[in-house]
């Protein structure tokens, strides 16, 4: 199998703006491309497009993101996810912009679902050794402290009223499991209000594809599930245009092991126990990146049959999992519009 970045094809990686040389498709000159670059949600950021360039883009992009950590980001300290969750029973969310929408679009999801995606399941998550925590030194964990952790679980607990946000005490919210689709979707927005529809942005490998690439769809590579970080290779590419999304999650590279058993970061919100399956990638293709993001994150949760089933019953989206089958050999299980 040929070794891939999990990158846009046929770019190269570079620290700073630049322009590739115009050639010509079908007698036309091509736009000229762009690359740039940042720190963003703990990871990177690569904003590609076409046009002209846009003077200090940079700076608007790097304010943007800055914005969206100061309200949701949990690495942030003072965020405004933060003093929520440092509450006995609640904020006022005033002068955000951010915050409400993620709840909205994490309260339709954990619904269509079926709970397999919660972003309360802060406290387990921290319980198994995942996020800020210490890892555990045993691997089964105590049932009567799941149990009670387990209380503390469910959006449905998080009521807003007006613009305050109410929870029972030791509630915690926890949106990473969109935000960097949310983060996707706000650079897309500023380039087509920029003037630039064409255009592909990726944070963390969580990607949304403007328009086209001088008339053709951005084709995106799909990691191959490795537990060797430095190891990065193809399982397939996807075309993404006209303002369609792709987030990935794994369970093959955010894990540790105790007493001979593997921890993975994949909490079922329904049984708070560590839910390790034979889905070790779900890739989901939606209208935005937001909405593919904590998708994919219920995929893993739900494991491939039921994640497939999920998937083929939303029409906007599609999935790609590459599935460890009874012969332990790695196969890929698309849904029924990717079928060929």
């Amino acid at each position: 199998m040929r070794i891939l970045p999990l990158l846009l094809l046929g770019l190269v990686l570079c620290t700073c703006d630049r322009a590739s040389v115009s050639s010509a498709v079908a007698g036309q000159a091509e736009q000229p491309l762009h690359i740039l670059e940042g720190a963003a949600m703990g990871t990177y950021y690569r904003v590609t497009y076409l046009g002209d360039t846009i003077p200090a883009l940079k700076n608007s992009l790097d304010s943007l993101l800055d914005a969206y950590n100061q309200e949701l980001s949990a690495w942030v300290p003072g965020s405004k996810i933060n003093a929520f969750n440092e509450s006995e029973s609640g904020i006022s969310l005033a002068g955000t912009e951010h915050f409400i929408p993620n709840l909205t679009l994490a309260r339709a999801i954990s619904e269509k679902t079926g709970g397999a995606y919660d972003p309360t399941v802060g406290p387990l998550v921290k319980y198994w050794g995942f996020g800020t925590a210490e890892k555990r030194t045993d691997a089964d964990g105590d049932p009567a402290e799941i149990a009670r952790l387990l209380k503390l679980v469910g959006i449905e607990k998080l009521q807003l009223d007006g613009e305050f946000l109410r929870k029972p005490p030791g509630v915690e919210l926890n949106l990473n499991a969109s935000a960097k689709g949310y983060g996707v979707d706000l650079l897309s927005q500023l380039l087509s209000q920029r003037g630039r529809p064409d255009h592909l942005i990726d944070i963390g490998g969580e990607m949304r594809g403007g328009g086209q690439k001088n008339g053709r769809p951005w084709n995106v590579a799909i990691r191959l599930p490795d537990e060797n970080r430095a190891k990065v290779a193809s399982a397939g590419t996807l075309p993404l245009s006209g303002g369609q999304a792709i987030a990935t999650s794994g369970n093959y590279l955010d894990y540790y092991k105790v007493e001979g058993k593997t921890l993975s970061h994949t909490i079922d919100p329904r049984t708070g126990k560590v839910e390790r399956n034979r889905l070790l990638s779900a890739s989901v293709l939606a209208p935005d990146c937001a909405t593919a993001d904590a998708y994919a994150t219920a995929c893993l949760v739900l494991g491939p049959e039921e994640a497939l089933e999920l998937i083929n019953t939303q029409p906007e989206l599609e999935g790609y999992f590459i599935i460890l089958n009874q012969n332990d050999e790695l196969e890929t299980v698309t849904t029924d519009g990717l079928k060929e």
